[in-house]
């Protein structure tokens, strides 16, 4: 071979080998990029996931602070209908205990009457006894005539009928006690049971009431919580403003138009008729949170009550709201007519419907728990016009 042949063939090897080696190194300088590439997106994914799961999260949390005050109402709604249900069981199991009272006061005339037939009945045995097998043969062989014979017989045959009489009376009577004492006994197993559902209710009551003070606790304790619930609560307030707002309105349009000042002196001034008897908790104006470094200014007074005592109309009026009002519970709006509205919460029961006239006095109602309070209280406002003014004012004095 040729130099200049050896020379071509060596230049080709020595190309094919350059060309494998810029072979290898553009795979080698390919594969660190394509890992980065392939980290970078499963970072990525990583990252979209997280933010899925938060966005999760936050949607979850939304929705479990959505409604504070919704969640109090939903279970003072489920606490009404167990307290309820929980009467009812009461009224039955007081219903039951006369029904066993009755039978027990039959059960002692019975047994008076049984005694009493089991003393003749054993006077009557020792009378035969004493007379011997043949005693009223020989009353009717002892006769001299025909016509005492026959008197003899007519007293025979009344005293034998008055004897079975007896003993047949003396039979049903001790019928009579059996069936008793076992209607006593299917009674008080009936008792027993209602006894055990009315144990059952009230474990209900005592649960739900402990989900609604952890609820209420969170808002005394949690400012987040507490602003929430307060924000929620003022939307509520604002909406008895709109209504009273409403009412006046179409006041100024009537031909009579009750005075607003609520300056000087006034007739109704410390002579209204109490709400409720209790102690009051809250009075009205600016008060200052007990735990957080913030104010509330409070349109009405709060007195607490025994649970279910009456809640009485302050005046005479109309009644313009009766139902539930988130953070109040049950509410009670009358207007007076006079220029005054008054408003009753934490209501346990209504006694009255929209449109209904009630006076002085009128029980409307009966206090409790519902709402933005976890013991029976009444939260009660005094507005004249659509101004909130101080209840302590306007009520009578207490003796």
């Amino acid at each position: 071979m040729s130099g200049t042949g050896r020379r071509a063939i060596g230049i080709a090897v020595i190309c094919g080998l350059m060309g494998g080696v810029h072979s290898y190194a553009a795979k080698d300088r390919a594969d660190p990029l394509a890992d980065k590439i392939e980290r970078e997106r499963r970072t990525l994914e990583k990252l979209q996931h997280e933010i899925e799961d938060k966005r999760k999260h936050a949607q979850d949390t939304d929705k479990k602070k959505e409604s504070v005050l919704q969640a109090i109402q939903d279970l003072d709604d489920t606490l009404l209908k167990k307290r309820q249900e929980r009467t009812v069981i009461n009224r039955r199991l007081k219903e039951k205990d006369h029904e066993i009272e009755r039978i027990n006061d039959h059960l002692t005339g019975v047994r008076s009457t049984i005694d009493d037939r089991r003393h003749s009945i054993l006077a009557r045995l020792r009378v035969q006894y004493m007379e011997g097998r043949f005693g009223h043969l020989g009353a009717l062989l002892g006769a001299d005539t025909y016509e005492a014979f026959q008197k003899r017989l007519q007293y025979l045959s009344a005293v034998s009928q008055r004897e079975y009489d007896l003993m047949q009376a003396y039979r049903e009577d001790v019928d009579r006690l059996e069936r008793m004492e076992r209607q006593r006994a299917v009674a008080r197993d009936e008792m027993l049971v209602i006894k055990y559902h009315t144990e059952k209710k009230v474990d209900e009551i005592q649960g739900l009431k402990r989900k609604k003070n952890v609820i209420l606790a969170s808002i005394t304790q949690q400012k987040e919580a507490y602003e929430h619930a307060l924000a929620e609560l003022e939307r509520s307030a604002s909406r008895v403003d709109g209504l009273l707002k409403e009412l006046e309105e179409r006041r100024k349009t009537a031909a009579f138009q009750p005075p607003t000042d609520v300056k000087g002196s006034h007739p109704l001034k410390g002579a209204l008729h109490w709400p409720a008897e209790g102690e009051i908790l809250s009075f009205f104006g600016r008060q200052k949170h007990p735990t957080f470094d913030t104010y509330v200014q409070r349109k009405g007074i709060e007195i607490r009550t025994d649970e279910g005592s009456a809640i009485r109309s302050v005046m005479s009026g109309v009644v313009v709201f009766a139902d539930w009002l988130k953070g109040y519970g049950q509410v009670i709006i009358l207007d007076h007519a006079n220029g005054f509205f008054s408003l009753y919460a934490h209501a346990s029961k209504l006694l009255v419907k929209v449109g209904e006239q009630v006076g002085i006095g009128s029980v409307i109602g009966e206090t409790g728990d519902t709402g933005l309070t976890g013991d029976s209280t009444l939260y009660f406002e005094l507005r004249q016009g659509a101004q909130a003014v101080d209840p302590l004012m306007w009520l009578a004095k207490r003796r």
